[in-house]
């Protein structure tokens, strides 16, 4: 069964919220500044974003261990 673009959206933001959570965190622990903290996690939210839902895209193409 393929996965429909809406579930791969919805897959992707949720794990984006969780990933930039953690950078967001660890960007504050390094630097201490929660305005670059939470620039970096903006920046990487939609960067990542994209390329999960294309990455998810590409294998749901693919036939590799599927039956």
């Amino acid at each position: 069964m393929m996965e429909n673009r809406t579930r791969s959206i919805f897959k992707s933001v949720s794990f984006r919220l969780i990933a930039t959570l953690t950078t967001v965190i660890l960007v504050f622990v390094f630097t201490g500044e929660i305005v670059t903290s939470l620039k970096v996690g903006s920046i990487e939210f939609l960067a990542k974003i994209a390329l999960y839902y294309f990455h998810e895209r590409v294998w749901d193409k693919s036939h590799f261990g599927r039956k």
